[in-house]
């Protein structure tokens, strides 16, 4: 037999045994189907989006035998009792924020974020390096719960209010829908937080139940419309520097998939994580020009808001750690860290940053 022939034969021989050792495969691994509830509406595609996507990538990795069927809020349970939901087993899995059920315990906001906290890229360093990730799955453990970060949306911008906000005075009761801690934060300012679904917010912005409202950015807020009833665009939103979606898994659920269908999940959550993060970065440029030019004002924050919200911030941090245990075991791991990316960002990323912000200002 020639060379060619050979190599013919061979590659033959190496096909018919895929063909015969795929199915044999496939059927080796369960069938596996899970409901998810997301905590965001369909309208925002993004962020419901990461649902679809992780399920897209699972069901293509184990040849359907792996599905996880995607609900928008409401459809099984509303989009702040997602987690709940997870818990006790009405469904396997969720896409929320953590920091949504800080009413539970305080320290369930370390893994979303935390007001004047990490940036995305250092949320996710602390996560996947610096044992934060660790941590929040022993805290999640203790609710019967296993966790798995599955997007971000980056730095938020501040929101939007009917009024200008030209002094710290002007924020004494104000009725805003800001979510998690931020919303305590803003409370030791005068304002009266509000904590609303997202589907639920423009409702109660048009009918002026609310005089404010933060949900994400421009991308985002564009689809909710509230541009139409409140024209100032405050920034940046210091509570939410990034803001990191989980996928929340019921823990008994998690430990019964085979090792391979949990690593292809998790696979799949490192990838929405990543795609997520270049969406908004993609997206936000052009949904912020579309606001201003629909007469959308932008506003940064007044500096002494800032320095207030900053100080109450970290006083809340030290009072919390004082008094609940695992807010104290977050915090002696996040602080110190958290010191640590500032220098660094400070020396190489922030001067970049501003150089070359101040070079595109002028090339306009």
């Amino acid at each position: 037999m020639d060379r060619r022939q050979f190599v013919k034969t061979a590659g033959a021989g190496a096909a018919g045994s895929a063909v015969i050792a795929a199915p044999a495969l496939a059927q080796s691994q369960p069938k596996v189907t899970w409901r998810l509830t997301s905590s965001y509406p369909k309208s925002l595609d993004t962020l419901f989006g990461l649902s679809t996507q992780v399920a897209k990538r699972v069901a293509e990795a184990t040849d359907n035998q792996f599905q996880i069927q995607v609900f928008a809020p409401g459809e099984i349970v509303p989009g702040l009792q997602a987690l709940d939901a997870v818990q006790n087993g009405t469904v396997e899995c969720s896409h929320t924020l953590s920091s949504f059920y800080i009413g539970k315990d305080p320290a369930f906001a370390f893994e979303t974020s935390l007001p004047f906290g990490f940036n995305t890229r250092q949320q996710n360093a602390w996560l996947y390096s610096g044992g934060g990730l660790e941590l929040c799955r022993a805290f999640m453990k203790t609710y019967n719960l296993y966790t798995i970060p599955s997007g971000n949306t980056g730095a938020q911008m501040g929101g939007w209010f009917r009024k200008e906000i030209k002094t710290l005075e002007d924020l004494k009761g104000l009725k805003m829908r800001i979510a998690g801690m931020g919303g305590q934060i803003m409370a030791k300012l005068g304002v009266v937080p509000q904590q609303i679904a997202g589907g639920d917010i423009y409702p109660a912005l048009e009918r002026g139940t609310l005089d404010a409202v933060e949900f994400s950015g421009p991308l985002d807020d564009e689809k909710l419309g509230f541009q139409r009833v409140a024209k100032y665009y405050y920034y940046p939103g210091f509570w939410e520097g990034c803001a990191n979606v989980s996928f929340i898994v019921n823990l008994e659920k998690w430990n019964a998939l085979p090792p391979a269908y949990k690593a292809i999940l998790e696979s799949a959550c490192a990838e929405a994580n990543a795609l997520c993060v270049a969406k908004y970065d993609h997206g936000n440029p052009d949904a912020l020009l579309r606001l201003a030019g629909a007469g959308a004002e932008l506003r940064p924050f007044p500096q002494d808001v800032m320095l207030a919200a900053f100080k109450e911030a970290y006083a809340l941090y030290a009072e919390l750690a004082a008094k609940n245990p695992a807010f104290k075991t977050f915090y002696d791991s996040y602080l110190p860290y958290w010191k640590k990316e500032q220098l660094w960002f400070r020396v190489a990323e922030l001067p970049f940053d501003a150089f070359n912000a101040q070079m595109a200002q002028q090339m306009r």
